[in-house]
């Protein structure tokens, strides 16, 4: 096995913890895990409470994309996308920040995004450059979206979140 296929083996490793606790902190706060395909062809099969799993949306360069959740909540009012990055040593993950961005800005249809970033793996600048662009909300061609929440967490961050929020 070469390192760069073990560095790869880790970091979808990691990746796929990161995405465990995203599910534990939405099951701690009585949410139902379905995947999207599932849930599509009978949502009536399910509760009103949901995070759904590997949800598609058509990317920026015309081809079908998909993120890691959905938050569907009748109770709280929500549906969230939620994107998960995970990066514990150097690697490409942020440099993707840019498409993810431009991602969720012009092609994902929900009104309020999460990206949960996490593994202090990032190149010096990288996350703070994703949060200072989410929080500018500006399209390229400078059109405030006002209207799209866009936001960036750590994984603590999301789990405050949670138990601030899901009460």
């Amino acid at each position: 096995m070469t390192q760069l296929s073990m560095q790869g083996g880790l970091a979808n490793s990691s990746g796929k913890t990161l995405e465990g606790m995203i599910v534990a902190t939405m099951q701690s706060k009585g949410f139902d895990v379905v995947p999207h395909r599932t849930w599509v062809t009978n949502p009536d099969k399910y509760g009103k409470e949901l995070l759904l799993k590997n949800v598609p949306y058509d990317t920026i360069y015309g081809h079908r994309g998909k993120t890691e959740f959905l938050v569907l909540s009748d109770r709280y009012n929500l549906k969230i996308r939620v994107e998960c990055k995970w990066q514990q040593s150097s690697g490409s993950v942020d440099e993707k920040f840019p498409y993810v961005y431009l991602n969720c800005v012009e092609k994902m249809p929900e009104a309020t995004i999460f990206i949960v970033v996490d593994g202090d793996g990032a190149k010096p600048g990288a996350v703070a450059w994703l949060r200072k662009a989410c929080d500018s909300r500006l399209f390229l061609d400078g059109r405030d979206e006002a209207s799209k929440k866009i936001q960036v967490f750590s994984l603590m961050q999301f789990i405050v979140w949670a138990n601030t929020t899901l009460r």
